[in-house]
């Protein structure tokens, strides 16, 4: 299934880069991502996702196009290396692999509430599931840390860039050591989007698979 899973699922650790060898930006970066979450209800950009495999020079890059509707909407269709399909509802979050003619659907619940994927899409207090790490400006980008609370949670923190007040970039390292770098361009920011985007409906033929608890 897609890496997105890495944003909405897999562990997570501060991304590379060293704060005390940037540009001190203490403000700048929590207030742009405080001001996205409050103003923030639509927004589409082209993106580009590379994943660098640890102990190894392998890269594997994807490409596609990103929706989100706040609250609990969004849509990031794979377009290449092969088409893939990923859907929050507002209710259920989908998974589509056109070539395993494959579907995985699992409900919108708290568990998944402090994740990367959900911190863009979510609604409520960013300080009630993150707490904010350092922030600091890097050739060009403002960027700053967060860490999950509590301990429930599978990952253990992200970096979330900004530049030109617009999201730019989020950088995770997983469990295994593998790198993920998620970069946003052709940004648009409160458009109308048609409701359409974030509606599913499994193919017909295709094999639902649902996760325990569904």
């Amino acid at each position: 299934m897609v890496r997105l899973l890495f944003l909405l699922l897999l562990p997570g650790l501060l991304a590379a880069g060293s704060a005390s060898a940037a540009e001190p930006a203490p403000q700048a970066a929590p207030a742009l991502l405080r001001a996205f979450l409050a103003e923030t209800v639509t927004l589409e950009a082209d993106f580009s996702q590379v994943l660098l495999e640890a102990d190894s020079d392998r890269t594997r890059v994807s490409e596609g196009r990103f929706y989100l509707h706040r609250p609990q909407r969004f849509r990031w269709d794979y377009e290449s290396p092969a088409p893939q399909l990923v859907v929050a509802d507002g209710e259920h979050l989908w998974l589509y692999d056109p070539d395993l003619e494959q579907v995985t659907v699992r409900r919108l619940d708290e568990s998944l509430s402090s994740t990367p994927a959900m911190l863009l899409s979510g609604q409520g207090s960013l300080e009630d599931s993150f707490e904010m790490g350092a922030a600091y400006r890097e050739d060009g980008v403002d960027w700053v840390e967060l860490a999950p609370r509590g301990e429930a949670t599978d990952f253990s923190g992200l970096r979330v860039g900004f530049r030109d007040g617009l999201l730019a970039s989020m950088e995770l390292i997983d469990a295994l050591g593998q790198v993920t770098v998620i970069n946003f361009s052709g940004v648009v920011v409160n458009e109308p989007l048609d409701p359409a985007l974030f509606v599913f409906v499994p193919p017909p033929g295709a094999d639902v698979l649902r996760d325990e608890g569904y």
